[in-house]
Parts: structure tokens; C-alpha cells; sequence
């Protein structure tokens, strides 16, 4: 029986976001596995990205994660990169509801135009061609959630209103 409920998904699927609407609705806790990290590291990930690389950023994540699933009636919004590791994806299935959200490359591209905190979108390459190639890179990792949602033309309130009715299905062991 799932105590709580695990987000993963590309970047700008909106994981922040609808995670801290169901936080709201179950009176759960929110945790954003990044702000976390920021806050223990003590600076930017584009800050841990330039001094110590990716896999030490991944190093890190791992072992603030496996800290944090063992919690009930918490909402986790990862990073998007953290599927990647076999050994996160265990911890988040171990921890609760895994829910994959996505959206498609245009509408991704659109909520991250701005974005300059995505150490993984800087470069050369076109912002579309870049999430394309990480979401492409990803697909199988993402696809080993409980559930996909895809979040384009939704509402925060549709989407959440999709994981709670899975999660209250889950729960009440009808699944």
C-alpha cells in the first residue's frame, strides 16, 4: 500500500507543480528532491554541475534520495534525470506511487525557453533537438513508473485528479 507519491518525468512536465497541488489535497508533505540538494550542497546544480560534474551531482542525489523514500505521506518531485540510475529506480519504487509525467517536446521546449538552471539544456544544440535526445535517452527508464501521464493540454487540476483517483485505487488495494 502505497504511502506516498513519487514524480518523475522530463524536465518542465510539471512534477513541482502538480506535486505540490496533491501535497495540498492529501495533506502530505512536499520535498523537491533538487531544492533539497541545492540547499545541502549550498549552491546552484549549475554551480555542482561546473565543480564537481554530473556524476558527483549523481552521487549526491542517490544517496539524498535513498534518505528520503523510506518517509510516508510525502509527495516527491524528482529530478528528471534521476530515473536513470537502476538503483534510484528501486529506491523509488520501494517508496511509494511512482508517477511519470510528461509532455510533448514543443510543449516542454515552451515551459523551459527561459530556463537558465537546467545545467543539461545548455549548449549548442537547439532546445527542442536537446530535450528530444534526453527524453529519447530516458524513454525506457521513464517508462518503468507505475503510471504515465502525459500533462499536455491539462490542467495541474486534471492531472492531479488522475493521480489521486490511481493512488486512491492503489490504496484501497483494488489495483
Amino acid at each position: 500500500m502505497p504511502e506516498s507519491i513519487i514524480l518523475t518525468g522530463p524536465m518542465g512536465s510539471g512534477k513541482t507543480s502538480v506535486g505540490q497541488l496533491l501535497a495540498a489535497r492529501l495533506g502530505y508533505r512536499f520535498q523537491d528532491l533538487d531544492a533539497l540538494l541545492v540547499e545541502q550542497a549550498g549552491k546552484s546544480i549549475n554551480q555542482i554541475f561546473a565543480d564537481e560534474g554530473e556524476a558527483a551531482f549523481r552521487e549526491r542525489e542517490t544517496a539524498l534520495l535513498a534518505t528520503l523514500v523510506g518517509q510516508h505521506g510525502i509527495i516527491l518531485s524528482t529530478g528528471g534525470g534521476v530515473v536513470i540510475r537502476e538503483a534510484n529506480r528501486r529506491l523509488l519504487h520501494a517508496g511509494g506511487l511512482v508517477v511519470n509525467l510528461t509532455a510533448t517536446v514543443p510543449v516542454l521546449a515552451g515551459r523551459l525557453a527561459l530556463a537558465d538552471d537546467r545545467p543539461l539544456l545548455k549548449g549548442d544544440e537547439a532546445l527542442e533537438a536537446r530535450i528530444e535526445r534526453i527524453m529519447t535517452e530516458r524513454e525506457s527508464f521513464y517508462a518503468d513508473a507505475d503510471i504515465r501521464i502525459d500533462t499536455t493540454g491539462k490542467t495541474l487540476e486534471d492531472v492531479a485528479a488522475e493521480i489521486l483517483a490511481v493512488y486512491a485505487e492503489k490504496r484501497s488495494g483494488a489495483l
